[in-house]
């Protein structure tokens, strides 16, 4: 009825896209270690609504639109360049409140809607995603499906989907693991500089992005 065809095949490729390790995942793990299961949880729905943002796009057309125009382009790919930088040297200048390491704590160390908007605008900001996304999906939509926005629609929240699954146990299993490290404030300190020069390196790979 969409149009949907080889859909055993999407989600093969969708499961196998989504389990291999990548800058999400260094995310996911990092902000499991830092603050827990929440902290883990609430990177992985961000980085689901800003893949959800690129569904959108892909669907409305706004993708193409990206691919087509240089110009549009060039102003996603800066902007995106600039955030992950700004982010970067954000977290490599962090450093660990005077009571983190109190046994009573509450509050994390880090604000969980810091953590939401930084995995979702990372990903939202990204204009390879995107560019992803676009190629991805039409391989499994007919060329001359009556509904390819609904179609496309279908297919992103079955990647995002699975995608969730899996980060959601990877997040769960990184804050088991790491229980003692989160006791030590000069552990957090030196996880966040690591995922500060990820942002860096993320963000100096997009602004050397070309487009196609």
């Amino acid at each position: 009825m969409l149009g949907i065809h080889d859909i055993w095949l999407f989600v093969l490729s969708g499961l196998l896209l989504n389990i291999t390790p990548g800058p999400d995942t260094a995310y996911i793990i990092g902000r499991s270690v830092q603050i827990g299961w929440r902290g883990g949880v609430t990177a992985v729905l961000g980085i689901c609504a800003g893949c959800l943002v690129h569904v959108l796009a892909a669907a409305i057309g706004l993708s193409a639109l990206l691919a087509a125009s240089s110009t549009a382009f060039t102003v996603v790919k800066w902007v995106g360049a600039a955030y992950l930088l700004y982010s970067g040297i954000q977290m490599l200048r962090w450093k660990a409140p005077a009571d983190l390491l109190q046994e009573n704590r509450e509050k994390p160390a880090i604000r969980l809607s810091h953590v939401f908007w930084q995995g979702a605008l990372t990903n939202a900001l990204n204009p390879k995603v995107a560019l992803f996304f676009l190629a991805f999906l039409p391989q499994f939509v007919d060329a001359e499906a009556p509904h390819k926005a609904l179609a496309f629609m279908t297919l992103g929240m079955m990647f995002i989907g699975t995608g969730m699954a899996w980060c959601l146990g990877v997040a769960v299993f990184a804050a088991r693991a790491a229980r003692r490290v989160r006791q030590s404030g000069k552990a957090l300190v030196w996880i966040n500089r690591a995922l500060g020069g990820v942002f860096i390196y993320l963000g100096i790979r997009v602004a050397l992005l070309e487009a196609r």
